[in-house]
């Protein structure tokens, strides 16, 4: 029963993981900020396995561990990333509080979806990697305007049923993309560690999975759409 617990814990730690990140991006220590989401991605991408073994599901039937994951993931992928995008004035100034409120309402949406998440392993619709996607628009250093574009594209993608890779359950080259994440993950730390100037070879080797990711889901997908 102990253990049950201290595996929900665990998960609920991301909520302190993203007030810390948000103090960080109020006080414009941005690097920081990163490098909070980027423990509880670690976090997130544990806890299943954690929770798994300590089989909280049966032994406490009457916590709910999928809407604690829901919410820290909420916080920690979507609304920080969003606060991010306001203060650091990564879009047009103009732009900066409509375009962290179509991050915050897309997602919204996206996760309250019934198929969110798929009983064969995806997510529907672009899966809210804002923090992701944050951290690349820092470092490619884009225009305020592209940034916007990108920004609005991916709040529309949201609510396109495209089905896209659960990258640890999707059983379709799940080895070769844990492999890829593993090494795309080592890339993204040693991003953060020259954070603001990333190397170019760091910068776009890091990408190589970002293209393997959408390629695969793309493939997936239409290949799936065919065959129904």
């Amino acid at each position: 029963m102990l253990a049950a617990w201290l595996a929900h814990a665990y998960t609920a730690s991301g909520v302190v993981l993203a007030f810390l990140a948000t103090r960080a991006v109020v006080e414009h220590r941005y690097r920081e900020a990163f490098l909070w989401l980027a423990l509880q991605i670690f976090v997130d991408s544990t806890d299943g396995v954690l929770a798994r073994r300590a089989r909280v599901a049966t032994l406490l039937p009457g916590f709910n561990g999928s809407k604690l994951d829901d919410i820290v993931d909420y916080l920690t992928y979507v609304f920080v990333p969003a606060l991010l995008v306001w203060r650091a004035l990564l879009v047009p100034d103009a732009w900066a509080l409509p375009v962290a409120c179509a991050m915050l309402l897309a997602s919204a949406f996206g996760f309250n979806r019934e198929d969110a998440k798929t009983s064969d392993h995806f997510f529907t619709g672009f899966p809210s990697y804002w923090n992701i996607v944050v951290l690349y628009l820092f470092v490619a250093r884009l225009t305020p305007a592209i940034n916007a574009m990108i920004l609005l594209s991916l709040a529309v993608l949201v609510f396109v049923p495209i089905r896209y890779v659960y990258p640890s359950r999707t059983p379709t080259l799940q080895a070769l993309t844990v492999a890829l994440g593993a090494i795309w993950a080592v890339l993204m730390l040693v991003m953060l560690w020259q954070f603001p100037a990333v190397s170019s070879l760091v910068f776009w080797g890091s990408l190589v999975f970002p293209a393997y990711y959408v390629a695969l889901s793309m493939v997936l997908h239409f290949r799936g759409t065919r065959a129904g």
